[in-house]
């Protein structure tokens, strides 16, 4: 994993190097809020291509990951320079072409383009070492455990007699909020009052909803009078020209009132009511999964992000714990320094590891046995050790280099030439904790 460079110039690093056969995956840290307008400056129904970016998002931080190569493999080619064999009559070579690149003090380099890396990354301070509780030492067996306990049955009776309709007006109850932030808004303009009803802003959403499932090149297709375009059923809930109108004046918070801290304070309002209104009606179940999730958008937010190989590439990042029957318990939206974020989660666990943690905090009934599923982006010690002290149990894939060194399991290399659906497994009597491999 190479960091310590701008956007800009990890597409650039990215694009030129023709030596490596695997995708990268490029994470960019969001850059600090700079709200100065209301709108999007670019459309999101276009774009997909890096020229998108704005200008901030090109000079935030960026961090290129090769398939492949896990971390520590990575950094020793980092640390170890190349030896170089020493010849007599070494032949001519013709002269490389050079890159010049900036670094963080203006200073300009001429280089190889691994020079440039290795220079850039010199002009950093080293990164300070956290400090962790020492682990004490594990004892590990053969063997597997089963972990079998009770839990209630979930009671859906309250929703049986309701429609889709209703469950749908019964998680979004901020409707009376956004009339009431719209109408103040076009007063902060200096503009006259949109006068939004209650059934007009209904009809908004349920055309945003429909332009969901059924895509056009552009939102005023729908009301186009062409016969391979537009929608019946559209152009007769609402006019173009209010439905245009309607989407100007939506608001959602006080823009008298801004967070400075928060990039999404004005989506705050809708984001807080969510996720007390999924965690309200929430039935438990035992078995929930966390992962991140990616909401498509071509639009301009110092939120959204850029990764390489991903199906969905430009967008926001979303972290999700899910039910076992697909009900969104909770989430949060990434945005690098949250406000919502705890520090001593994210020393422990990891800021990717850390909303998990704070997401288990909040649920209703924290005392049942519940089952969590991750992945090896989430896994390690620390966190199966500490949701077991809370009497969740946790299935997830672990890399390589979080397996604990004292830890008796068989190599990957060697495991991965046993026979197919062959398995190993290592308990540690101190936490009941199952570290496994597979074989083929």
């Amino acid at each position: 994993m190479r960091h310590g460079f701008s956007l800009q110039e990890a597409l650039d690093m990215v694009f030129e190097d023709t030596n490596n056969d695997s995708d990268p995956l490029i994470f960019i840290s969001p850059p600090d809020a700079a709200v100065e307008t209301d709108e999007d400056s670019a459309n999101e129904d276009d774009g997909g291509l890096i020229d998108n970016l704005s200008r901030r998002q090109l000079s935030a931080v960026a961090e290129i990951r090769w398939n492949g190569k896990d971390d520590n493999e990575i950094g020793n080619q980092r640390t170890q320079e190349p030896e170089i064999p020493e010849k007599k009559n070494p032949t001519p070579k013709k002269r490389k072409s050079k890159i010049r690149k900036k670094c963080h003090d203006d200073s300009e380099i001429d280089s190889h383009p691994t020079e440039v890396l290795t220079r850039l990354e010199k002009t950093k301070s080293p990164p300070k070492k956290r400090k962790s509780k020492g682990r004490t030492k594990t004892t590990w067996i053969d063997g597997n455990i089963t972990m079998q306990k009770d839990f209630p049955i979930p009671d859906y009776s309250a929703f049986q007699d309701k429609s889709p309709v209703d469950l749908f007006e019964l998680m979004l109850s901020i409707l009376l909020l956004i009339l009431e932030e719209s109408k103040k808004y076009a007063l902060f303009l200096n503009l006259p009052d949109p006068k939004i009803s209650m059934s007009e802003l209904k009809c908004f959403i349920g055309i945003l909803i429909a332009t969901g499932y059924n895509i056009l090149p552009g939102k005023d297709f729908y009301w186009d009078s062409g016969d391979d375009m537009g929608n019946q059923m559209i152009k007769n809930a609402c006019r173009r020209d209010r439905f245009r109108q309607i989407m100007r004046f939506l608001h959602l918070a006080d823009n008298t009132q801004m967070n400075p801290n928060d990039k999404l304070w004005k989506l705050r309002p809708l984001i807080d009511r969510l996720q007390r209104n999924f965690l309200k009606y929430y039935k438990p179940t035992q078995h929930m999964n966390y992962d991140e999730s990616m909401v498509k958008y071509y639009g301009r937010h110092s939120c959204k992000q850029f990764i390489r190989g991903k199906p969905i590439r430009f967008g926001y990042k979303v972290w999700c714990l899910n039910s076992e029957n697909g009900y969104l318990i909770n989430f949060d939206i990434y945005q690098g320094a949250s406000p919502n974020s705890n520090e001593y989660y994210d020393q422990e666990f990891g800021k990717a590891t850390a909303p998990l943690v704070i997401m288990l905090d909040g649920l209703p009934q924290k005392q049942l046995p519940y089952q969590i599923y991750v992945d090896n982006l989430f896994t390690s010690f620390k966190l199966l050790t500490h949701l077991g002290e809370r009497g969740y149990g946790t299935t997830g894939t672990i890399r390589e280099n979080r397996v604990p060194s004292d830890c008796p399991l068989t190599n990957k290399n060697s495991m991965s030439k046993k026979k197919r659906g062959e398995y190993e497994g290592k308990i540690s009597k101190e936490e009941g904790i199952i570290d496994g491999s597979m074989g083929g």
